[in-house]
């Protein structure tokens, strides 16, 4: 299994957390992460985000080409530059049980530079409530005084003993000892006491809690933060930000009326206040629809 399907990119601080999980065997394959990631960076900040800005002045100001852009679906930089906190919603994370599952439909995924997105992802849906994330953080939480009875030090330790450590070169960590695995869960352990203590932090992590929009106008969950709304429906937070990345175009179509520009860019901010999560299963789920859970007592940050 890849890095990237079981964690959440880090933040500097989180990663500062992981720092006594290094390890010397990676430093080239962490190189050559660094130096792909910088590879791309420059050149969004050099020629993708300049060339976006060009087109969707164009079509904010209704000049020709603009009909084509929308149809490419609009640029997702150039919207979360203008409209920032008019994204963010507020939910109860126990409400947020629906992820968009691509497997519904192909594998096929729309492009995460536009804004726009059309086909039936948003009939394709996983239930957060069984999945990893929160499977990870129960296992924790409940076997938090021996940390060797979880499912992933065991998975861990298997590897380990197989000579093939867990390693991830995105995050510099290496799982090579016991003393490692261990120490890993208790920093992920760490994470859930220290949201229980003081509640919910958006600056944790890489990314903000990433949401889609369906046709309908609900909300469901992307693969960014994943963890960290596990760990705000354990503890039973009352709220948590979702940021809006991307709307299906027919609910973009629906709230915008015709409009272009500024207007249309107005009336979608009014109405993504209304937005809430989706909490049924979808007609393309790859899997059947497994129920609900009994969610724990809340636990309440400290005031």
């Amino acid at each position: 299994m890849s890095s990237r399907s079981l964690h959440t990119p880090l933040s500097p601080r989180d990663k500062h957390a992981f720092a006594c999980l290094g390890s010397d065997r990676l430093r080239w394959s962490m190189r050559r992460v660094r130096f792909q990631e910088w590879l791309k960076s420059s050149f969004q900040q050099r020629v993708g985000i300049p060339l976006e800005e060009l087109w969707f002045q164009r079509w904010l100001k209704g000049q020709p080409g603009s009909t084509q852009l929308e149809k490419a679906g609009l640029p997702r930089r150039s919207i979360e530059k203008r409209l920032g906190q008019h994204l963010i919603v507020h939910i109860n994370p126990r409400d947020m049980i629906r992820d968009v599952n691509f497997k519904g439909v192909g594998g096929k995924r729309p492009s995460s530079s536009a804004f726009l997105w059309d086909g039936e992802w948003d009939e394709s849906r996983g239930d957060l409530r069984h999945g990893s994330r929160y499977e990870f953080i129960t296992d924790l939480d409940e076997h938090r005084d021996d940390l060797t009875q979880t499912k992933r030090f065991q998975t861990h330790a298997a590897r380990l003993n197989a000579g093939k450590p867990w390693a991830s070169a995105h995050e510099g960590i290496l799982l090579d000892s016991e003393a490692k695995i261990l120490a890993y869960l208790e920093i992920y352990l760490g994470f859930l006491d220290d949201m229980a203590c003081h509640g919910f932090n958006a600056s944790r992590g890489k990314d903000a809690l990433g949401v889609v929009v369906t046709r309908e106008g609900h909300l469901l969950k992307i693969n960014r933060g994943l963890h960290r709304l596990a760990m705000a429906q354990r503890l039973g937070l009352p709220t948590v930000p979702v940021t809006v990345r991307a709307v299906h175009r027919q609910w973009w179509e629906k709230v915008t009326a015709g409009t272009t520009g500024q207007v249309a860019l107005d009336r979608l901010a009014s109405a993504l206040k209304t937005c809430a999560p989706e909490m049924r299963p979808g007609r393309l789920d790859p899997r059947a629809d497994q129920g609900p859970i009994k969610w724990p007592m809340p636990r309440r940050p400290i005031q």
